[in-house]
């Protein structure tokens, strides 16, 4: 029988024991709690700090990154702001951060291009109501031109041509940019004659020396005359705006291996890197044109030239300075744009300037046959010279002399002198147009002594007169109105007989 100390004693050990357990649980729980604690806490923390980052962000991309996004549009040397936080490329955040500023640019460059699409439509019509006004009124001016002869009249009515003419190309200009045709078809043309012909539509236009080293005949086709002659408008237009007023703007047309071109030099300011680039990329026509990205005022020029280059294979490079300091602005018209022209049935205009091969080519038998015919002039001088001699020499007896009349510059007299030696005794014929001087008697017996000729020469091919230059093809109009205007003048009625009045060459009537 178990006695009864020994069974309080276990009693009190199994309580013992029972309460450790229990506390030892109650401990851990306590531990567990702590822990779950700190970590709650600390997950809330980093929530709390993922939040502001992400907050941050939103906000930075709102505030820099989505304007950058949008200039950099117009402006392509822009640069878009990165994210705020160091470590937010490449996460999700980062990577949805991307996605919005991609769906921006696009959405942005659509709403660009739709505007801008209507803008063109608009001007586009608007500049073709301008040009027809602008051909009427050029038809109207010409007309005038025609009708009356007044120098001072025709030199208003030639005025108000040539603004009537530079008002058109900028209207021309401006439709094609927003892509209209360039609104003219020519026949098919002389390089030279296109090349003028954009010359003749600027306010500098006496500033430009052109010199022309094509073939004569080269030609461009019907369908790139007025592309070329728009082209070379602008390219001396921008030489002419951007050099001094007392410097020239040369241009030389050459031929090279894939066709011609057409290079123009001024002596202006020059273009830096950027500048050159971005004007390299307008004249290649490569990329589509907006008239927000052409300033403000809109730079049509450059825009024009990379619109026609695209559209008619024509290639302009810009990015070459020029010797002279300024922009050297390269046109190249390759060899299926170009033709033949019979320069004998269809010769360029007057006042283009000719071809440097052209009287290279007309002064060479000109050369050649100086050449062959100098020994035989020689000789007929010197045989000629022998002759004066001997008439010199030959004694003359004295004689009254003859009266001669005012205008006569020598008088000789005394019997013809003994010739035994003359050119029929000789064998030799006098040369054609003078009579021997071995014969030199005249009217009344008298010697006469004649007036030295040259010896005839083979014939040979006399050099073409050079061409009349504008100058004085304008002096030759001007006397011709002149004397128009003085013969359809009326004369005062005490004026004497035909003698002039102050009333001739005055306006005609």
């Amino acid at each position: 029988m178990i006695e009864l100390p020994e069974l309080v004693a276990g009693g009190l050990a199994a309580g013992t024991l029972s309460a450790l357990a229990l506390g030892g649980g109650l401990l851990r729980s306590r531990r567990q709690k702590a822990a779950l604690r700190a970590e709650v806490t600390e997950l809330r923390a980093r929530l709390e700090g993922t939040e502001g980052a992400f907050i941050t962000e939103v906000e930075h991309l709102a505030a820099r990154r989505m304007p950058a996004a949008a200039a950099q549009l117009a402006h392509p040397h822009l640069k878009v702001p990165g994210p705020a936080g160091r470590h937010t490329p490449g996460t999700p955040t980062g990577i949805a951060l991307e996605y919005v500023l991609t769906a921006l640019r696009e959405e942005l460059t659509a709403q660009r291009t739709r505007i801008d699409a209507a803008a063109q439509a608009g001007l586009r019509g608007a500049t073709r109501e301008i040009q027809a006004a602008l051909y009427r009124l050029q038809d109207a001016l010409r007309g005038l031109q025609q009708r009356y002869d007044d120098p001072e009249l025709a030199q208003t009515l030639f005025t108000l041509d040539h603004e009537n003419e530079q008002s058109l190309r900028r209207a021309q200009v401006a439709a094609v940019v927003c892509g209209a045709w360039v609104g003219l078809a020519r026949e098919e043309s002389h390089v030279v004659d296109a090349v003028t012909g954009g010359l003749a539509r600027l306010s500098g236009y006496h500033r430009v020396q052109v010199n022309n080293h094509l073939e004569p005949g080269t030609a461009l086709v019907s369908h790139a005359v007025e592309p070329v002659a728009i082209i070379v408008a602008e390219l001396l237009d921008n030489a002419l705006r951007h050099s001094a007023p007392d410097t020239a703007v040369v241009v030389n047309l050459e031929h090279v291996h894939h066709g011609v071109c057409v290079t123009v030099d001024d002596a202006g300011l020059g273009m830096t890197q950027d500048e050159r680039a971005r004007a390299q990329r307008l004249v290649a026509g490569s990329d589509p044109i907006l008239l927000t990205d052409l300033g403000d005022p809109p730079r049509m020029g450059l825009a024009a030239i990379g619109q026609l280059t695209r559209q008619f294979d024509l290639n302009v490079d810009v990015s070459s300075p020029s010797p002279y300091g300024g922009v050297r602005a390269v046109l190249r018209v390759d060899t299926h744009l170009l033709g033949r022209i019979d320069p004998g049935e269809r010769p360029p205009a007057a006042s283009a300037p000719r071809s440097t091969r052209e009287r290279a080519v007309r002064e060479e038998p000109v050369r050649e046959a100086a050449v062959r015919t100098t020994p035989v002039r020689e000789e007929a001088v010197r045989e000629e010279a022998m002759r004066e001699e001997a008439v010199r020499e030959t004694p003359v007896p004295e004689a009254p002399a003859p009266a001669v009349g005012p205008d006569r510059s020598e008088a000789v007299a005394g019997p013809p002198p003994d010739r035994s030696g003359t050119a029929a005794e000789h064998g030799r014929t006098p040369a054609p147009g003078r009579e021997d001087p071995g014969d030199p008697a005249g009217p009344g017996g008298l010697p006469q002594r004649r007036r030295r000729t040259s010896a005839a020469a083979p014939d040979v091919p006399q050099p073409q007169p050079a061409a009349r230059r504008p100058e004085e093809a304008a002096a030759a109009l001007a006397a011709l109105q002149y004397g128009t205007a003085a013969a359809r003048a009326p004369k005062r009625a005490n004026a004497p007989g035909p003698q002039r009045t102050d009333d001739e060459g005055g306006t005609a009537g």
